[in-house]
Parts: structure tokens; C-alpha cells; sequence
């Protein structure tokens, strides 16, 4: 889902984009493309994606088609990244070509309000184009994936367990921005406030692809609300991002090297306090991941739900060991595992979000505490992305 170019294309018409300078110039060595603009699409072709999507239609269509159940299910994962592909390359295109269009009438008949209009349009397909183009570069194994999203308190008490809270729902709220659907695994609340753990689980398209750079640890610096001298405190919250599987990806788990613990669950107090041994807690003995989960009063359903978070665990360990092996120096450059600091928040004395791995900053964090992660995400994602070109 890319429009490598596309970002020139949409600037304003003082820019490179009119009629005359987008005009498309033919390709003698290769067949006319559809394509209007030859500044659009330099990685994403139409032409070849209408072929494909045809090709998989015929494929469906077949008889058989559903007796390999696994491969039956990748093609139509397949189609509808290209059928979603296409119909936003087609949607921007046509948006590009009447904006263009306006541009060129509010300029004829001299009326700023017009082309001023057009302008902002304009704006808003480039920052588009700009993160369709990024997306389309979400090519891992796994990107493609619903995600967990799993938060831990650092040192200091209340102070992290209440940040840790706060990245709680900042992800939440990303999430929903985003339109992908949010479950609660489960959350371990503090004795005052916050959070000492929590997970969520983020369901759709890509859902792993855009998080996957925000494993590390996250620093918050404020006036703390629990101190009554007003005292500024630093506090710290680990996340980790790893991709949630199907059954048409194999772990193989020997009951020998998993332990499992059930517990009562922790709750906010009242009538939802469980009284039963429901939680689940699944210790992966040979690589020391523990996965919880006590969101269900049923002890039968949170097993699993565990076991199914401990194989997405396991299967993104692999996931990075195999990135490791092939990146060698690459990779350390953009390591982002657990213990390494990757974005600051500063509240107090000055307002500013910092993220240590690209630069990308916003000194409005309570936008960005609100779920506004995107310029951060996609500048992670483009560093990590160049990183795996040059290896």
C-alpha cells in the first residue's frame, strides 16, 4: 500500500504537482500503466496489482479451493491487502487529480479561497500518501498480525505503576483512533494507583507491523500528583510488542518445560473481586517467559488465553532472533528490546516528547499521551526499515 513519490505530488501547486509537470510520460520498454501521475506509485504498480487480484480471484474460485484450509486462508489474506491496496491508491489518486484540478480554476478565476481549499486537501493526501507509503514497507513475517501490547511498572511505586497506566491507555487510544477493535487481557493494579502490569491485545490489519519499534523502556518526567511537597520524580515503564498467532503457525511447547500457577485475581475492589483461583500464570522454563492472564472469570478460558500469549511470546523470540542473525550490526543500531530507553515524556518544567532512537519530538505530550503516536511510529519504523536495507 505505497506511493513512493506520492509526497511530492501532494504538495501545493507551487510545488511539483500540476497538469504539465505530472503529465504522464510514456515508457517505450514497457506497457502503457493506467497510472496518471508518474510521480505516483513508485512502489506500489496498479497495473500489476488489478493482475494479481484477478489471478487470486480465478484461484478462489477453483473447486478445491478450500481443501489446503492453510493456503486457502493466505490467499484471501493476500487479496484483501491488495483489494485495500488498490482501492486507496484509486481513491487518492482521484482525490490528487480534483484537487489539482481546483488549484488550477481558483488561479484561472483569481479566488485564494478556492485554491487555498484545494491546498489543505493537498496537505492531508500527502500525509496519506506518506504513511500508506510506510505501511506498504510492513513486509515481516508477522506484520500483518493483531498484536499484544504488554506494559510493566519500573521502580518507585505509585509514581510508575500510575505511568504505567497512562502508556496503558495511550495505546488503547491509538488504537481506537486507528479503528482496530482492543481487548483487555488482563491488569494487575497497584495499592494506591496505576497499574504494576497490564496487557492488551490489538486487533487488525498491520496491528504488529506499526507497534513493533515501541518495545523499550519509556521514561516520564512530571510533578508528581502523589507527592504533597510537589516534588518532580522521573518514573519508568517497560513495554513489549509481540504478535499474536494463529493455528496455522506450529510451537511446539513440551509440557515438561512450562509451569503453571492459577492465583486469585487482583481487581479495583467491590463486587468484581473474583473469589476463585481464575488468574492463570504460564512460566516458560528454558527462556524464562511468563505470561498472565485473569481477565475472564473462568480459569479454563484464561489458560487459554495463556497459552496463546505464550506462543506468540515464543514465536517473536524467534521472530528477533532470526533478525538479529541477519542484520548483525544493523541490528544494534535499532535495538529496541526490553531495558533500553526509547522515548521521554517531560511534563514539568517544559513540555516535550522525545524519541531517543530517530529525534522526532512534540511539545504537546497531552496529544501524544492521547494516542497521537503516528510521527514517532513512522520515523522508528523508516530508520528501522533503512537499517534493513544496508544490511
Amino acid at each position: 500500500m505505497a506511493f513512493a513519490g506520492f509526497a511530492r505530488a501532494a504538495f501545493p501547486h507551487h510545488s511539483c504537482c500540476t497538469r504539465t509537470q505530472c503529465a504522464l510520460k510514456p515508457n517505450r520498454s514497457s506497457p502503457k500503466s493506467s497510472n496518471r501521475y508518474p510521480c505516483l506509485g513508485g512502489i506500489f504498480d496498479p497495473d500489476r496489482a488489478r493482475a494479481r487480484l484477478e489471478a487470486l480471484d480465478r484461484e478462489a474460485e477453483a473447486p478445491n479451493f478450500w481443501n489446503d484450509s492453510r493456503r486457502a486462508q493466505g490467499v484471501m489474506r493476500e487479496r484483501q491487502h491488495i483489494e485495500t491496496a488498490l482501492s486507496a491508491f484509486e481513491r487518492i489518486t482521484r482525490d490528487l487529480d480534483d484537487n489539482v484540478a481546483l488549484v488550477a480554476l481558483g488561479e484561472e478565476e483569481g479566488d485564494a479561497s478556492i485554491v487555498a481549499e484545494a491546498e489543505t486537501a493537498l496537505a492531508k493526501l500527502r500525509q496519506e500518501a506518506h504513511t500508506r507509503e510506510v505501511e506498504a514497507l510492513l513486509s515481516g513475517e508477522a506484520d500483518a498480525n493483531d498484536t499484544y501490547v504488554e506494559i510493566h511498572a519500573g521502580a518507585g511505586g505509585t509514581e510508575s505503576q500510575d505511568w504505567a497506566e497512562m502508556l496503558m491507555r495511550m495505546y488503547v487510544r491509538w488504537a481506537e483512533a486507528h479503528d482496530y477493535k482492543v481487548e483487555i487481557i488482563g491488569e494487575h493494579y497497584g495499592e494506591e494507583a496505576g497499574i504494576k502490569s497490564g496487557t492488551v491485545l490489538i486487533k487488525g490489519t498491520n496491528a504488529y507491523g506499526w507497534l513493533k519499534t515501541e518495545s523499550g523502556v519509556h521514561r516520564l518526567v512530571r510533578i508528581s500528583p502523589f507527592d504533597s511537597n510537589a516534588r518532580r520524580h522521573t518514573s519508568f515503564a517497560s513495554v513489549s510488542v509481540y504478535p499474536a498467532i494463529d493455528d496455522t503457525i506450529e510451537i511446539d511447547i513440551d509440557d515438561k518445560d512450562v509451569r503453571i500457577d492459577t492465583y486469585r485475581s487482583s481487581g479495583a475492589g467491590g463486587q468484581h473481586v473474583n473469589t476463585t483461583d481464575s488468574a492463570v500464570r504460564i512460566t516458560h522454563l528454558p527462556t524464562g517467559i511468563v505470561v498472565t492472564c485473569q481477565n475472564e472469570r473462568s480459569q479454563h478460558k484464561n489458560r487459554a488465553t495463556a497459552w496463546a500469549m505464550l506462543r506468540a511470546r515464543l514465536y517473536e523470540a524467534e521472530l528477533k532472533r532470526r533478525e538479529e542473525e541477519a542484520q548483525a550490526a544493523a541490528a544494534a543500531k535499532s535495538d529496541i528490546g526490553f531495558g533500553h530507553q526509547i522515548r521521554s515524556y517531560v511534563l514539568q518544567p517544559y513540555q516535550l516528547v522525545k524519541d531517543l532512537r530517530t529525534g522526532v519530538e512534540s511539545t504537546n505530550p497531552s496529544a501524544v499521551l492521547d494516542g497521537d503516536l503516528d510521527r514517532f511510529i513512522e520515523a522508528a519504523l523508516a530508520e528501522r526499515i533503512h537499517a534493513d536495507v544496508k544490511a
